[in-house]
């Protein structure tokens, strides 16, 4: 895919990816990554076999974590940018997205031309110029170099939270839904690491009243406790 675009003319590309979307508890990760077009490295299987670059979804968690510690120094440059679990609350998932994204792209060293989208849903918008790629983690080094940097991120953060709030399996679920994280949060709640405006507390008698709703006669981003 990045071939095809430079065809056209120079241009620098970030592959962007995100991940967190699905998950209860946790940020919203996106990775962007810039590449020079070189080719991508490559992990050595057992015998002959080689392990290609790809979407992290499809590598283990040992071959990510070998890839996030070969990534930095093959790319032009990367960064990662957020969107804490009260930003998803307040703003919805879109926009917590978004400005996530821009945050990354924002601290690139060096700003791109292009920026690849996995999914058809283009979420960043003008002045971005954004082409969007179904599994273009699949089909774009770029993309897959930001999925799996946002990947390990983000697991690395979800696991620390773990000695914090033991019970809950952030350190094996990473916040997504899992019968060990439906168990604590009826036992025990939410954590402040819980998105509270998700339906998941509609299925915990004793919690949902926490559940916050965005109230959309008082404006984008505001908050009731209903």
């Amino acid at each position: 895919m990045e071939d095809e675009l430079q065809a056209a003319r120079p241009v620098r590309i970030a592959g962007v990816d995100e991940v967190g979307r699905g998950a209860w508890a946790g940020p919203v990760v996106v990775c962007a990554a810039v590449t020079d077009l070189s080719p991508p490295p490559i992990l050595q299987g057992r015998g002959k076999r080689t392990i290609a670059l790809t979407d992290s979804k499809l590598l283990t968690e040992a071959h990510r974590k070998s890839f996030a510690g070969l990534l930095p120094g093959w790319l032009a440059g990367h960064a990662i940018g957020a969107s804490s679990p009260e930003e998803i609350d307040e703003v919805g998932m879109t926009e917590a997205l978004r400005r996530a994204a821009i945050r990354a792209l924002e601290s690139l060293p060096v700003q791109p031309d292009v920026v690849i989208l996995d999914g058809k849903h283009d979420f960043l918008g003008r002045p971005w110029r954004v082409r969007c790629e179904v599994k273009a983690d699949q089909r774009s080094v770029t993309v897959a170099a930001a999925s799996v940097l946002a990947k390990v991120h983000r697991d690395r953060l979800m696991a620390g939270l773990d000695g914090e709030f033991p019970g809950y399996g952030f350190a094996d679920s990473a916040g997504y839904p899992s019968p060990v994280h439906q168990k604590a949060l009826e036992e025990y709640g939410p954590t402040p690491h819980h998105r509270m405006s998700w339906s998941y507390l509609d299925d915990l008698p004793r919690w949902r009243h926490l559940k916050k709703h965005r109230d959309p006669l008082a404006g984008e981003g505001q908050l009731s406790l209903l």
